[in-house]
């Protein structure tokens, strides 16, 4: 897994893999990408996926279509979206991350969400090294943006999003 080599995360039932790469194939598909990247990883029930489109829309979309559609997504449980992957170190976490927090304006909050698979670094290590970069409020209970950290082993996927933009199929199904 090259760092440019993906944009979404996806939780799948362990064993669902490769059922759940077809759907998803199929689902950015039917959103207008031809040619998906889907693979599995070496963490059991997790795949990422490269999409020509924007991953954040990718979520959006998907809770649309399962408003109307319910039953169209079987396997997929979560779909994270990834605006930059860096290798998984702490410096090069907190770089990033400071360059897409400053999309969050003046006075709004964040929190730092961290999960590690595969990895020996501390979630309070990370969170306390993104946090010392962005210069805003923090709010734990109630935040206006989430700085995600999405550790797989030696790459590190980061994004800067609303709480909301995560799907979630036990929420929307």
């Amino acid at each position: 897994m090259s760092p440019e080599k993906f944009n979404l995360i996806v939780t799948t039932p362990r064993g669902m893999e490769s059922i759940s790469a077809s759907e998803l194939t199929d689902i950015l598909n039917r959103m207008g990408d031809p040619s998906p990247k889907v693979e599995q990883t070496r963490i059991s029930g997790l795949l990422t996926a490269k999409t020509s489109l924007n991953p954040v829309e990718v979520v959006e979309k998907l809770k649309e279509i399962v408003e109307k559609e319910p039953w169209f997504i079987r396997n997929i449980q979560r779909v994270i979206p990834i605006e930059e992957v860096v290798e998984t170190n702490t410096e090069k976490i907190a770089d990033a991350a400071f360059r897409l927090a400053q999309i969050i304006p003046e006075g709004h909050t964040f929190r730092v969400t961290v999960e590690k698979r595969h990895t020996q670094l501390s979630s309070r290590e990370i969170i306390e090294a993104v946090a010392a970069r962005i210069n805003r409020k923090v709010n734990l209970e109630r935040p206006d943006w989430v700085v995600l950290v999405e550790v797989l082993g030696g790459l590190t996927g980061i994004s800067v999003i609303k709480p909301n933009q995560i799907f979630s199929a036990s929420k929307h199904g």
